[in-house]
């Protein structure tokens, strides 16, 4: 049986046949966007976002809504893992992937490499998603080229845009007017640089990277994204389909895993590649895909173990999309256990949510918030009979976390989970009263009680809990929703708000966060689009200030948040909504990812 182990051991990869065991509320943080604070007390991808018609339920003459969710794609594709390499083949990539690691270090950290080539490489491992076998050492090399100033002796467009994405990104408080340079005495950017396509790519790719303040940065990205469109379809070949790809997915914004599979083939086409990197890549790749289809399979069968599938009709089957998010939240091995314990969490609140939303009468859904409130199995009695399936299973689900975090013999969180499990229950009550009674509240309430159903919340937190490196430190910190975590809620609040709005009215949705808006503000709906994709500007802006060092809370956990926070510009692309009907956005995600290993 093979074990997939990195060099220097900080990376332990699970055995790939192991079968595993199935089994805060804070106070309000306001932020600033704009002039206006929102108070905190924005729905992930778990909003009902298509045609929903009413129903009678027969058996006690109760309306219910009846919901025509597209049924789950995967069938029996990841119950059970196959591994069509045997463990010799495996153990013999292990080895390889062993050495070529060793020869990037050197690399790395060789001194006869200069400045450019060095941040260069470091973009490219980032790139190629093997950049987290080398944490240490890119961020010692990072430091150091700091501490030296180099950005402040570049001229060149590409370099300059390079370098400070790559400080920004790693926390370091590098400033915008370095990008004063390439402006005229009119304060406009040079017309010269419109023929530089890869300094424009570079530009517009460092634009994301900017907070409050950068206002160079805000002129920089609207001069770059529109001269690159321009000009995309006389590009080269390769450089055609990195500008296409950045136009419609921001390197910034993207999920790191999906960037990975991208950028593999496009680094495939450079003539100026190094094939030990590029082998290196997809090797590392492909084994990281043997885990994830291992630990999809053990999710599968556990889902269809709960059968709440066929006890509950109304839900969304979606174990393997729910999977696919915590892959963006963490893709390396370390995380293994934490994965499956996100991927558990996410799909039950995904079921808590349909039920709130498309099935429960008020009167249900008040018995249930109170009995989650309560959290004691004698509850369940109370309960109407398809209740009490979900009430005993989130239950048992929190047992299990209980258990499992125990044996990792680290700081355990359930109670912290358990309590914003609580808070989104009651949150989603409240949207439920609003629908179901047709009350509009003002834009604010709806958007403190949203805040909270947008499920970041619950679901940060829930992070951590298979982490080995979490602590209390930091599940307090969380619990008193920091400005990062406030600025993400936003974020997936807004995206989600916007993208599901239209079929939402369809069925008579009348509490969404643009019909508040629009009844309170008298706007169009043009108007209420501009002024939601300004907020969600905004609070990118106020996450990107929050990652600048020093920071309260270490890098690792940040990351959740902001891999958190990337999900939506994913699921919610071309404000189509992945989540309820896969076929468009995520399904060749799941495929490239899960199904299908890169080409050696």
């Amino acid at each position: 049986m093979a074990t997939i182990t990195s060099l220097k051991g900080n990376h332990i990869w699970p055995r790939i046949a192991m079968h595993r065991r199935t089994s805060f509320v804070g106070k309000p943080a306001a932020l600033v966007f704009g002039k206006r604070p929102i108070q905190a007390p924005v729905k992930l991808h778990l909003d009902v976002s298509t045609v929903v018609s009413l129903n009678v339920d027969h058996q006690d003459e109760v309306v219910r809504p009846k919901t025509n969710f597209a049924p789950c794609m995967w069938g029996d594709t990841f119950s059970y893992c196959t591994i069509l390499l045997d463990n010799q083949v495996i153990e013999e990539n292990i080895e390889e992937i062993k050495t070529l690691k060793e020869e990037v270090w050197h690399m790395i950290m060789s001194s006869e490499k200069d400045i450019i080539e060095k941040m260069s490489l470091i973009d490219t491992l980032e790139r190629l998603g093997i950049s987290y076998h080398f944490e240490e050492e890119i961020e010692d090399q990072l430091s150091n080229m700091f501490d030296l100033n180099v950005i402040h002796e570049e001229d060149d467009l590409y370099n300059v845009a390079l370098y400070f994405r790559l400080f920004r990104q790693h926390g370091y408080p590098i400033s915008s007017d370095h990008f004063n340079q390439f402006k005229d005495n009119n304060g406009k950017f040079k017309e010269a640089l419109l023929t530089d396509a890869k300094g424009l790519l570079s530009l517009y790719e460092a634009a994301y990277v900017r907070k409050h303040g950068d206002d160079i940065l805000d002129e920089a990205l609207i001069f770059a994204k529109s001269h690159l469109e321009r000009i995309t379809p006389i590009l080269e070949s390769t450089l055609e389909k990195q500008v296409t790809h950045a136009l419609m997915q921001p390197l910034h914004k993207g999920l790191p895993r999906i960037e990975a599979h991208f950028n593999i083939s496009i680094y495939e086409e450079c003539g100026s590649r190094n094939d030990k990197l590029l082998r290196f890549a997809k090797l590392d790749y492909n084994l990281l895909q043997l885990l994830h289809k291992k630990e999809l399979s053990e999710l599968t069968l556990w889902w269809k173990d709960l059968k709440l599938v066929s006890e509950l009709p109304y839900i969304r089957d979606r174990i393997v999309e729910c999977f696919l998010c915590a892959i963006g939240v963490y893709f390396e091995p370390q995380y293994s256990q934490a994965r499956i314990m996100l991927t558990k969490c996410i799909v039950m609140l995904s079921v808590l949510d349909d039920t709130y939303d498309s099935y429960g009468t008020l009167d249900e859904l008040l018995l249930f918030t109170k009995a989650v409130e309560r959290w004691d199995l004698r509850e369940i009695d109370r309960l109407p009979s398809y209740m009490k399936t979900i009430y005993s299973t989130l239950l048992n689900l929190f047992k299990d976390y209980d258990i499992e975090v125990k044996e990792l013999n680290t700081f355990n969180g359930v109670c912290y989970v358990k309590e914003a499990m609580k808070e989104i229950v009651r949150s989603y009550y409240i949207e439920a009263k609003w629908f179901i009674k047709g009350n509009v509240p003002l834009f604010e309430e709806y958007l403190n009680n949203a805040l909270i159903t947008g499920a970041f919340y619950l679901l940060v937190p829930a992070s951590l809990l298979g982490m080995r490196s979490t602590s209390k430190a930091s599940f307090d910190w969380i619990l008193n929703k920091p400005k990062i975590l406030l600025a993400s809620a936003i974020v997936g609040r807004v995206v989600d708000d916007i993208a599901s709005y239209k079929v939402e009215k369809e069925r008579g949705q009348l509490v969404t966060g643009i019909e508040c808006y629009m009844k309170e503000h008298n706007l169009s709906i043009e108007e209420v689009n501009e002024k939601l994709f300004k907020l969600v500007e905004n609070a990118w802006k106020a996450l990107n200030k929050e990652l600048i060092k020093p920071t309260s809370m270490s890098a690792e956990v940040q990351m959740r948040i902001v891999n958190f926070t990337r999900i939506p510009d994913v699921v919610y692309k071309n404000n189509q909504d992945g989540y309820s009907d896969p076929k468009y956005n995520l399904k060749p995600l799941v495929e490239s990812l899960l199904v299908h290993p890169i080409h050696m």
